[in-house]
Protein backbone atom coordinates (compact mmCIF):
# COMPACT_ATOMS: atom_id res chain seq x y z
CA UNK A 1 0.00 0.00 0.00
CA UNK A 2 1.46 3.27 -1.06
CA UNK A 3 0.92 6.09 1.72
CA UNK A 4 1.17 10.23 0.47
CA UNK A 5 4.06 11.85 1.96
CA UNK A 6 3.23 14.92 3.86
CA UNK A 7 4.75 17.95 1.99
CA UNK A 8 5.05 21.16 4.21
CA UNK A 9 5.98 24.38 2.05
CA UNK A 10 6.17 28.12 3.51
CA UNK A 11 6.76 30.87 1.09
CA UNK A 12 6.59 34.46 1.90
CA UNK A 13 6.83 37.34 -1.29
CA UNK A 14 6.14 40.07 0.70
CA UNK A 15 9.28 42.93 1.27
CA UNK A 16 7.25 45.58 2.94
CA UNK A 17 6.77 44.19 6.40
CA UNK A 18 4.61 45.94 9.08
CA UNK A 19 5.70 45.99 12.46
CA UNK A 20 3.57 46.34 15.14
CA UNK A 21 4.04 47.96 18.24
CA UNK A 22 0.70 48.26 20.47
CA UNK A 23 -3.14 47.80 20.23
CA UNK A 24 -4.11 51.02 18.50
CA UNK A 25 -1.73 49.41 15.40
CA UNK A 26 -3.13 46.43 15.35
CA UNK A 27 -6.26 47.52 15.22
CA UNK A 28 -5.79 50.05 12.12
CA UNK A 29 -4.23 47.05 10.43
CA UNK A 30 -7.60 45.11 11.23
CA UNK A 31 -10.06 47.61 10.44
CA UNK A 32 -7.58 48.25 6.78
CA UNK A 33 -8.30 44.05 6.13
CA UNK A 34 -11.95 43.66 7.53
CA UNK A 35 -14.64 43.90 5.13
CA UNK A 36 -16.25 46.49 6.83
CA UNK A 37 -19.51 45.80 4.82
CA UNK A 38 -19.88 42.93 7.17
CA UNK A 39 -18.35 43.70 10.43
CA UNK A 40 -22.15 43.83 11.54
CA UNK A 41 -23.67 40.70 9.49
CA UNK A 42 -21.67 38.33 11.26
CA UNK A 43 -18.93 37.24 13.35
CA UNK A 44 -15.26 36.36 12.13
CA UNK A 45 -12.23 35.42 13.73
CA UNK A 46 -8.51 35.76 12.15
CA UNK A 47 -5.22 35.74 13.50
CA UNK A 48 -2.20 37.74 12.96
CA UNK A 49 1.06 35.87 12.87
CA UNK A 50 3.92 37.30 13.84
CA UNK A 51 7.91 36.94 13.54
CA UNK A 52 10.10 36.89 16.17
CA UNK A 53 10.59 40.91 16.03
CA UNK A 54 6.39 41.41 15.62
CA UNK A 55 6.59 41.68 12.04
CA UNK A 56 3.27 40.53 10.65
CA UNK A 57 3.95 37.48 8.25
CA UNK A 58 0.63 37.46 7.64
CA UNK A 59 -3.29 37.75 8.79
CA UNK A 60 -5.22 33.87 8.53
CA UNK A 61 -8.95 34.24 8.63
CA UNK A 62 -9.97 31.27 10.47
CA UNK A 63 -13.79 31.15 10.58
CA UNK A 64 -16.70 33.06 9.73
CA UNK A 65 -19.92 32.74 11.89
CA UNK A 66 -23.11 33.58 12.58
CA UNK A 67 -24.81 37.25 14.13
CA UNK A 68 -23.89 35.93 17.65
CA UNK A 69 -20.85 33.45 17.56
CA UNK A 70 -18.37 31.96 15.22
CA UNK A 71 -15.42 29.09 15.79
CA UNK A 72 -11.95 29.74 16.88
CA UNK A 73 -10.39 25.86 16.77
CA UNK A 74 -7.08 25.49 18.47
CA UNK A 75 -5.76 23.53 16.59
CA UNK A 76 -6.11 25.42 13.08
CA UNK A 77 -4.60 28.53 15.40
CA UNK A 78 -1.39 26.57 15.66
CA UNK A 79 -1.47 24.79 12.75
CA UNK A 80 -1.15 27.66 10.72
CA UNK A 81 1.50 29.36 13.34
CA UNK A 82 3.45 26.44 12.82
CA UNK A 83 3.52 26.18 9.02
CA UNK A 84 4.41 29.69 8.49
CA UNK A 85 6.92 29.87 11.78
CA UNK A 86 5.14 32.45 13.74
CA UNK A 87 6.42 33.01 17.11
CA UNK A 88 3.57 34.44 18.33
CA UNK A 89 0.25 35.26 17.57
CA UNK A 90 -2.79 38.14 17.98
CA UNK A 91 -6.43 36.82 18.14
CA UNK A 92 -9.19 39.26 16.60
CA UNK A 93 -12.77 38.93 16.23
CA UNK A 94 -15.52 41.12 15.34
CA UNK A 95 -18.79 41.61 17.55
CA UNK A 96 -21.34 42.58 15.54
CA UNK A 97 -23.52 43.99 18.19
CA UNK A 98 -21.43 46.86 18.55
CA UNK A 99 -20.51 46.23 22.23
CA UNK A 100 -16.96 45.82 22.05
CA UNK A 101 -16.32 44.03 25.72
CA UNK A 102 -15.34 40.27 26.29
CA UNK A 103 -17.86 37.76 27.26
CA UNK A 104 -17.32 34.93 29.37
CA UNK A 105 -16.52 32.79 26.83
CA UNK A 106 -13.97 35.06 25.11
CA UNK A 107 -12.41 35.12 27.87
CA UNK A 108 -12.13 31.14 28.68
CA UNK A 109 -11.13 30.74 24.74
CA UNK A 110 -8.14 33.59 25.11
CA UNK A 111 -6.98 31.80 28.35
CA UNK A 112 -7.37 27.96 26.69
CA UNK A 113 -5.38 28.95 23.39
CA UNK A 114 -2.79 31.11 25.60
CA UNK A 115 -1.91 27.65 27.80
CA UNK A 116 -2.23 26.27 24.21
CA UNK A 117 1.17 28.37 22.60
CA UNK A 118 2.93 28.13 25.78
CA UNK A 119 3.22 24.34 25.31
CA UNK A 120 4.62 25.16 21.87
CA UNK A 121 6.41 28.40 22.62
CA UNK A 122 4.19 30.72 20.14
CA UNK A 123 3.33 33.42 22.57
CA UNK A 124 -0.25 35.13 22.66
CA UNK A 125 0.25 38.40 22.53
CA UNK A 126 -3.74 39.73 22.58
CA UNK A 127 -6.88 39.03 21.77
CA UNK A 128 -9.00 42.02 19.70
CA UNK A 129 -12.08 42.84 19.88
CA UNK A 130 -13.44 45.03 16.84
CA UNK A 131 -16.13 46.40 16.57
CA UNK A 132 -17.12 48.99 13.81
CA UNK A 133 -16.22 52.31 15.36
CA UNK A 134 -14.48 50.94 18.45
CA UNK A 135 -11.99 48.33 19.78
CA UNK A 136 -11.02 46.05 23.32
CA UNK A 137 -7.53 44.96 23.80
CA UNK A 138 -7.18 41.97 26.20
CA UNK A 139 -3.57 43.13 26.50
CA UNK A 140 -3.95 46.62 27.15
CA UNK A 141 -7.12 45.64 30.00
CA UNK A 142 -4.14 43.09 31.95
CA UNK A 143 -5.89 39.93 30.81
CA UNK A 144 -3.43 38.48 28.81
Amino acid sequence: MKISEIEIAYKNTQTDRVKLRNSYAVKQLLMDNWNMDTIELLEEFKIILLNRAHYVLGIYPLSKGGITGTVADVRLIFSTALKCNATSVILAHNHPSGNRNPSEIDIRLTKKIKKAGELLDIGILDHIILTKDDYYSFADSALM
